[in-house]
């Protein structure tokens, strides 16, 4: 409730009144007046109450008669009524209704109440509530009240004294609050203030406000109080204190310093008067040195003072916090006093308090700036703020310094009670309570035997001082030990606080602003302010020396866990802001006293010696002294956690880690994680350290980089606590999550990390060369951690970090490579995995970047390298084979990159990865790239490490090649689109495309590699892999050629197929024909591939054989290519240097090519006769290989879409098949060719030795032979139409040469055929066949053939007259088979040539002759050309060799060939006897009859009965056939030729045994049956009716009376013979003569009978009957055998006996 509303008015009014009635009772008695005066009053207020609306406003006016009876009743004296009054007017004044006037009474009526020595609390009561409720006391009145209370502040009465004492400072108060309250009000009005007539009048107030003089004139009298002046304002002040003096002052001055700020006047007071006040006072505290005697200086020094002292201390702490603007010269002062109070030399209590009052500046950090830049930064002027820093530092110091003077104990003991006995024990603490860590010893600091405990002074950031507080105490309390300590420990850490927030704070917002300007205007460029910079600048440079000093001593001084992390925290901190504003030495030198306080005591470590070495060059000065950067103590007070190995290269021994150690270097982590962007360069030194202590504590990195606690690799040597092992794992976190965090840091920043990784990595290397201890891989792990976590960005580290890693890779130390290949190709993986922005796909210039490191790798020659390389792109393949793009070619480069030297595991490994792109990746691959597959794929065939790889990738060719066919329209359009981005490019450059197989189409290019690819491989040194290369190219060609447009075919035929041709025969010809031992052992290689020769030859036969099919299949693709002809007179070329060369099995072969490339089918000139469309269009029928059963051929692959493809490439061509006639002259040219070739092979082939003694001529097998002439059919088909004679004999030559070659004797047992079977072999058969199609050819075709006839007829004669005369060949020695009897043929020496049993092949040569006799006898040519007379010419040596004949077989198929001939030939002789063209063969005919019928060779002796029989009926057939076409046909005969014949028959007919028979055979021996034929014939010509010319018939008479002749000599000699011998039989041949001649005569009787009577010549009975009585003569004989054949002579004479015919002549008997 306001004193001013209604209700309190009330109240109040009602009060008075009370109060004033109370008064006139107590006054009633003894003081009338008062009672009166009260009376009156209550009327007074009535009547205010009455009249007044605004009662209070009545009452002030009114107020000294209201106020009058009070003051009274306090004139009374009386206790009891002096205190009602005064509480009365307490109530008015607080209802504020008193007036000035009644003010100043009030106050001159407690004037005299105060000399009086009454009622003096209310008093100061009444004065304090007087003043602050209301400003209506001023000048006089108000110095009055304020004298008032001073009087009562130095009663006797301590209550009193303290009362008055607190009421003086609330009245100051209230003084200065008004003169706030009044400035406030005058706020807004500006005043011109009068010109102040200089400063010489020091009570220049009449500026001044009235409220503000009132401050002014208390102010300057305090001033002159303190300074022991009289008081202008202040009147009747009796005494004062300089103590209460100054906490008046400092109390107004921290109170109210705007007051002073803002009136100049009052900053006159300060500078003029409160500054050389208070400089004055300190003068004792300065001049005076502890321990220095008075004797020393001429006058007495007063002693410091400690209550002035403290409060001095304080006035100038207030000062300098709020005035420093105005003061600042004398604050240069004033902290040069209170840096020197710090001092040594000083006493401690003056120390301790000024080390508060140092902590008070340093808790501020702005006015720390201040001081920088009103000091540091100026000229010629003291450094304050250095100073400051410094004087902390060496004062810290000093106290590790043990003085001599008194209290030196006093430092040297620890206080009592702080929990350990002397320092002695505090050493031993570690050592008994270490192992534990449970002792709680008190946090203290210790060095070099000084042991300082650490209290807590304040909370960290206020300076709450103890000393400078004790305003009570007027001696010097006595500091317990460690105090100033503590307090200057704190400053230290504090002062690092306030400016780093301060200036980080100011940083924040500078970005900020900057961020801002940016945004706004981004292509301007923002430029901060300059000073601010300046100004932390120097705040840094000019503390960081003392600081790093101080910090450094204290840390290696810390036993206390806690102290030791704020040390390292102020370390850190102020290593970051120097980072932050670029000041690099202070930053290392911070950065490296972590470091060192992280690594056990003097640890060599040259990074960090270095950088000491710098800074303490630098050794600084503070006041005189020298102040070093102290080196850690050795002695080592602090529990020992790790023991471990240096790493560093001297041998050391083992190393200690402490607890201390491992704390700083987790502070070491903590300012690589939180501030590593301003680290820079001293990356160098964290790095460095923590790779140190890494090593020590024996972490090992794992995969991704992360280092985890290893085995203990090094052996025992590595020791670890348990306090420290379960830290590890978390120091190898914090140690990862460093480097994760950074990718916070800027680029910048991030280069410096990775050169410093660099750098130290290549120290790592450096030490690692030429020994085999374990390297440091720190390095390496981490740069691998950095790049993985930095991939976003990964472009600007990419060059620096893979350009390390793979020098890292060549480095002779396996176990640093391999990590330098793991981080690698860990970083390529996870750069390619990582979803970059934009992505990989469309950034080809970044992914190339992250895969050429790989291709890199590939220089590189370890081995352990190439295989970690290798599975990485196994792996990349794996993972992101379908987006690797434009990264192909450097992925195929690396797979690709395969060298002989590298071992098989290698090289199995890049198979995999090609295996995986191959059956994978085709389609996801840019078409250009299928080329290099290609060619990879090649050199996988082409290395000789792995046969297996070879052949499986040349398998691989062959599912490209496929995919190619699938995708052969795709890959066309992108290709051409690639090809003219190309030319448009080189267009652009002026140059020319430079691709291989340049003008083909790109599709056509990419087969062409592909051929040639395999080419390369079908030249291969190992035959596995040529004939598996040259099945896949010309596998390929075939199923796939059809999409090669045709200019690309003529690339094919000559810079693939005929090169490879050459190749091939080249290394064939030259090839080594020593003998291969058999491979490995257990390998055998078969005799036919025994030699490099060998096997090269079956290489020739495939590729050969190849080709020609190619050529076969293709040949209307390529007969449109300008040059065909050439191309197969090349390839005929080939086929003949291969059928000529030494080789069987190649020689063989090329025929067989040469036979396929006869098959194909000139196209009928009749299209519906054609097979199909097919046919139609010119594209072959495909024909199966004729040999396919013993060669190679393999059936070609059909594709279903054959047609669709070739109108797609013969799109012209389709609309109507070639012209024929032209393209059948074409291919005449063609044959012709080939016959040549042929003619060249068959007379090179066959053409005998010409020396003797040639012992290693090459004669052909009987294969080739075969297969030669196999091939004649096909090819006269061809050429038949132009075929002449002159070609005829060149064949013939072949024909017969061919048939004449021996074969060598271990091959006669496969070939030759036993004696006993009449077999051709297949080279005869062949023979025959080509003959066979000849006669068949001129057969069917025109007349002009027909000459060729009798050549035919001539050669089979030829072939004929083998069977008796066998062909020789050269000069070479057979054996004939004949006489060397089959089973023995093994018995030859090996070299030996056998020659054939031509017998077979004669006879059927004979056969085919009477066959082609039989057909052509009637032909003209065959007439003309005497072809009878030479088959009979050729017959007549079989014939008369009979039982002479290599072969029995022989001369009976002569015989019935013969038979055969004539019966078909005699006729036509006979028709054409006019014209004499067969006048020389009858007498041929006559030899032959005769060498037959009457040979001069004996039947072998083991001839049997049958036998001899059977070839007595051969005798009897050719006895009958001249009796049935020649004898009768006499007349149109030549007469000699009939006359020969009979001749013969007349032999015949009698003579004609065999004279070696014996006995027992005699009757079958004799030939009876042929002698009885003859005979019969003659006789059937001598008798015969149809004789024509007597002549004739003369021959025939004659024959039989020669014959009756003979018959009765015989006879009679053999009765003349009988009778002389007596007993004794005649000889067998007689006997056997004589039967003969007796069966000739029944035989004759016989004929006789059956003859016409008219016939027979009446002499020739005169003659058979002339015989009858010397039969009877031989009735005698004794012979049984002649008596039988006698007995059947004489038989038929019966027909004779008849009654003779009575001769009646005229009538008479």
């Amino acid at each position: 409730m306001s004193t001013s509303s209604p209700e309190a008015v009330k109240k109040l009014l009602e009060n008075v009144q009370t109060d004033l009635r109370s008064l006139s009772m107590e006054c009633k008695k003894k003081f009338p007046p008062v009672k009166e005066a009260a009376e009156s009053g209550i009327v007074k207020i009535k009547t205010i109450a009455a009249r007044n609306t605004d009662v209070l406003a009545g009452l002030k006016e009114n107020s000294s008669e209201v106020v009058q009876p009070f003051l009274m009743g306090c004139g009374t004296k009386e206790p009891k009524i002096t205190q009602l009054c005064l509480a009365a007017i307490q109530r008015l004044m607080s209802h504020e209704v008193v007036s000035e006037a009644a003010a100043g009474n009030i106050i001159n009526m407690l004037w005299q109440l105060m000399e009086n020595g009454l009622e003096e609390l209310k008093l100061l009561q009444t004065v304090l509530v007087l003043l602050t409720t209301n400003t209506v006391v001023h000048d006089e009145v108000l110095s009055k009240a304020i004298v008032l209370c001073f009087r009562l502040h130095f009663t006797k009465d301590n209550i009193t004294n303290n009362t008055a004492a607190a009421t003086v400072r609330q009245v100051v108060t209230v003084v200065f609050e008004r003169m706030v309250a009044e400035d406030e009000r005058f706020k807004g009005i500006v005043e011109q203030p009068p010109p102040v007539q200089g400063n010489t009048n020091r009570r220049s107030v009449s500026t001044l406000r009235p409220s503000a003089k009132d401050a002014y004139m208390l102010f300057q009298d305090l001033c002159q109080l303190v300074n022991a002046d009289a008081p202008y304002w202040l009147v009747g002040m009796t005494e004062m204190t300089r103590t209460f003096g100054l906490e008046l002052l400092e109390s107004v001055l921290n109170d109210f310093p705007e007051v002073f700020l803002q009136h100049q006047e009052f900053s006159f007071l300060l500078k003029e008067r409160v500054c050389p006040l208070v400089i004055k006072l300190f003068s004792p505290n300065i001049k005076f040195r502890q321990g220095s005697n008075s004797a020393a200086s001429p006058a007495p020094v007063e002693k410091p003072y400690f209550p002035i002292c403290m409060r001095l201390l304080r006035v100038v702490s207030v000062l300098i916090k709020h005035f420093y603007s105005l003061l600042v010269t004398e604050c240069e002062i004033f902290l040069s006093l209170l840096v020197k109070f710090l001092d040594g030399e000083k006493p401690q209590w003056l120390r301790a308090v000024a080390a508060e009052s140092v902590h008070r500046l340093c808790v501020q950090p702005h006015l720390l700036r201040s001081f920088c830049q009103s000091y540091d930064m100026k000229q010629h002027s003291t450094k304050v703020f250095r100073d400051i820093v410094n004087a902390l530092g060496s004062f810290i110091q000093s106290l590790f310094i043990v003085h001599n003077a008194g209290n030196a104990a006093a430092v040297g003991a620890p206080a009592a009670g702080s929990g350990s006995g002397a320092p002695g024990s505090a050493q031993g603490a570690p050592g008994t309570g270490g192992a534990s860590g449970t002792l709680t010893t008190q946090a203290a600091l210790e060095y070099r035997g000084i042991w300082i405990p650490l209290m807590t002074v304040s909370v960290q950031g206020s300076a709450k001082a103890t000393y400078l507080e004790m305003l009570d105490k007027v001696e010097p309390p006595s500091i317990p030990e460690g105090y100033a300590m503590s307090v200057a420990f704190s400053a230290l850490l504090d002062l690092v606080r306030g400016i780093t927030a301060m200036i980080e704070k100011e940083l924040a917002l500078e970005e900020a602003a900057a961020a801002e300007f940016r945004e706004a205007h981004p292509n301007e460029e923002w430029n901060p302010q300059p000073g601010a910079h300046l100004v932390w600048e120097e705040m840094v440079s000019a503390c960081w020396c003392g600081l790093l000093a101080a910090l450094s001593l204290l840390l290696d001084a810390s036993t206390d866990e806690a102290a030791t992390e704020n040390i390292l925290k102020a370390e850190l901190t102020m290593a970051s802001l120097c980072g932050r504003l670029g000041l690099v030495t202070p930053r290392d030198a911070f950065i490296t006293a972590i470091c060192k306080a992280s690594l056990p005591p003097h640890y060599a470590l040259t990074v960090l010696s270095s950088s000491a070495a710098n800074l303490s060059s630098k050794a600084y000065s503070i006041q005189g002294q020298s102040v070093q950067i102290i080196s850690p103590s050795s002695d080592s007070h602090q529990q020992v956690v790790a023991v471990g190995q240096p790493l560093t290269a001297q041998p050391q021994g083992t190393v200690v880690l402490t607890a201390k150690n491992i704390q700083c270097m987790r502070t070491l982590l903590n300012l690589a994680h939180c501030h590593g962007a301003v680290l820079g360069t001293s990356w160098q030194l964290v790095l460095a350290t923590l790779q140190h202590l890494v090593w020590i504590l024996g972490l090992k990195p794992a995969v991704g980089g992360a280092l985890k606690p290893g085995r203990a690799v090094e052996g025992p040597s590595t020791v670890l606590t348990t306090a420290v092992m379960t830290d590890l794992p978390v120091i190898s976190n914090i140690l990862s999550r460093l480097f994760e965090s950074s990718q916070y840091l800027d680029d910048v920043s991030l280069h410096h990390l990775i050169n410093a990784l660099c750098s130290l990595s290549l120290e790592a290397m450096e030490m690692a060369y030429g020994n085999n201890k374990e390297p440091s891989l720190f390095a390496v792990a981490k740069l691998l951690e950095t790049g993985l976590v930095n991939m976003d960005r990964i472009e600007i580290l990419w060059r620096p970090l893979t350009g390390h890693l793979l020098e890292v890779c060549q480095h002779p130390n396996s176990r640093m490579r391999e990590w330098g290949a793991e981080a690698l190709t860990a970083l390529i993986k996870a750069g390619l995995a990582y979803k970059h922005d934009p992505p990989l796909a469309q950034n080809q210039r970044l992914q190339l970047l992250l895969l050429n490191p790989l291709r890199e790798l590939s220089n590189v020659l370890h081995a352990d390298i190439r295989q970690k390389q290798l599975e990485c792109v196994l792996q990349i393949l794996q993972s992101h084979g379908d987006g690797l793009g434009p990264g192909w070619p450097l992925v195929l480069g690396v797979i690709g990159a395969i060298r002989n030297d590298q071992g098989e595991s290698l090289i199995r490994t890049a198979f995999q990865c090609l295996q995986l792109v191959v059956t994978d990746f085709l389609p996801t691959m840019p078409c250009t790239c299928l080329q290099i597959v290609v060619d990879v794929a090649g050199s996988f065939g082409l290395q000789n490490q792995e046969l297996n790889i070879s052949l499986t990738s040349i398998g691989l060719l062959w599912n490209i090649s496929d995919y190619f066919f699938q995708r052969g329209e795709a890959i066309t359009h992108e290709l051409e689109r690639e090809e003219e981005l190309q030319q448009k490019q080189a267009q652009e450059k002026g140059e020319t495309l430079n691709r291989p197989f340049h003008p083909a189409p790109p599709f056509d290019c990419l087969w062409l590699c592909l051929y040639a690819k395999l080419g390369e491989l079908c030249v291969d040194s190992r035959p596995a892999v040529r004939k598996s290369g040259g099945q896949t190219l010309f596998s390929t060609i075939a199923a796939h050629g059809t999409l090669l447009q045709q200019p690309t075919w003529h690339i094919v035929v000559w810079k693939v197929l005929f090169q490879l041709l050459d190749c091939v025969r080249t290394s064939s010809t030259t090839a080594d024909k020593e003998k291969i031992e058999s491979g490995g052992g257990n390998i055998l290689i078969h005799h036919s591939r025994d030699t490099a020769e060998k096997q090269w030859a079956e290489t020739w036969v495939m590729t050969l054989a190849g080709v020609a099919r190619i050529f076969n299949t293709r040949r209307y693709l390529l007969q449109k290519l300008g040059d065909f002809f050439e191309a197969w007179e090349v390839l005929l070329n080939h086929i003949q240097s291969a059928a000529l060369s030494k080789n069987n099995e190649v020689s063989l072969a090329a025929l067989k090519s040469f036979q396929e490339i006869l098959q194909i089918v000139t196209p009928v000139k009749d299209s519906d006769k054609a097979a199909d469309a097919l046919a139609a269009m010119g594209v072959p029928a495909v024909l199966m290989d004729p040999l396919s059963a013993s060669g190679p051929g393999r059936p070609l692959v059909h594709s279903d879409s054959l047609v669709e493809r070739l109108t797609r490439y013969s799109g012209a061509e389709m609309q109507a098949p070639l012209p024929v006639e032209e393209s059948a002259l074409d291919d005449l040219v063609l044959w012709w060719s080939a016959w040549n070739t042929w003619y060249r092979i068959g007379t090179e082939s066959t053409k005998p030795p010409s020396g003797p003694n040639e012992k290693f001529s090459f004669i052909p097998s009987q294969p080739f032979l075969t297969a030669l002439i196999q091939i004649f059919p096909a090819l006269y088909l061809h050429i038949k139409a132009n075929f002449s004679m002159e070609d005829l004999k060149k064949l013939g030559v072949i024909l017969h040469g061919a048939v004449s070659v021996p074969i060598s004797s271990d091959a006669s047992p496969f070939i030759l055929p036993s004696f006993t079977e009449a077999v051709l072999t297949s080279l005869q058969e062949a023979v025959l066949t080509a003959l066979d199609v000849l006669q068949k050819a001129i057969c069917v075709g025109p007349e002009n053939l027909q000459v060729m006839y009798p050549a035919i007829f001539q050669q089979l004669l030829l072939f004929v007259e083998f069977s008796c005369k066998p062909p020789q060949y050269g000069r070479m020695e057979t054996k004939l088979v004949a006489n060397a009897k089959y089973n023995q043929i093994q018995l030859f020496a090996p070299a030996e040539w056998v020659a054939l049993n031509y017998v077979p092949f004669a006879e059927r040569s004979l056969e085919v002759v009477v066959d082609l006799y039989q057909k052509t006898a009637c032909h003209k040519a065959v007439i003309s050309e005497k072809v009878l007379q030479n088959i009979i010419k050729t017959l007549r040596m079989p014939l008369g060799l009979k039982y002479a004949c290599p072969s029995e077989s022989t001369w009976k198929l002569a015989v019935s060939s013969l038979l055969k001939v004539l019966s078909i030939g005699l006729p036509v002789a006979r028709q054409h006897s006019s014209s004499g063209k067969f006048d020389t063969m009858w007498p041929e005919l006559a030899n032959a009859f005769e060498d037959f019928l009457f040979t001069k060779s004996i039947p072998p002796d083991n001839l049997s009965i049958q036998e001899f029989q059977k070839n007595e009926a051969v005798d009897v057939e050719v006895v009958q056939l001249i009796s049935t076409e020649i004898l009768p046909f006499a007349n149109f005969i030549p007469k000699d030729f009939v006359a020969q014949i009979m001749a013969m028959l007349n032999k015949g007919s009698i003579h004609s045994q065999a004279p070696s028979f014996t006995e027992a055979e005699i009757d079958v021996r004799m030939r009876e049956e042929f002698s009885k034929v003859c005979f019969e014939t003659l006789l059937q010509f001598s008798f015969s009716n149809k004789v024509s010319t007597p002549q004739e018939g003369y021959i025939s008479r004659m024959a039989l009376s020669v014959l009756l002749k003979r018959s009765q000599d015989v006879l009679r000699r053999y009765v003349e013979d009988e009778r002389l011998s007596g007993r004794c039989p005649l000889p067998r041949q007689q006997v056997t003569e004589i039967i003969f001649v007796l069966k000739a005569i029944s035989t004759l009787m016989d004929s006789l009978k059956k003859t016409q009577p008219e016939n027979v010549d009446g002499n020739t009975w005169a003659q058979v009957i002339a015989l009858y009585p010397t039969l009877v003569e031989c009735i005698t004989c004794s012979s049984s055998e002649v008596s039988s054949a006698l007995k059947e002579a004489l038989g038929p004479f019966k027909d004779f006996m008849q009654p003779p015919v009575s001769k009646v002549q005229n009538g008479e008997s």
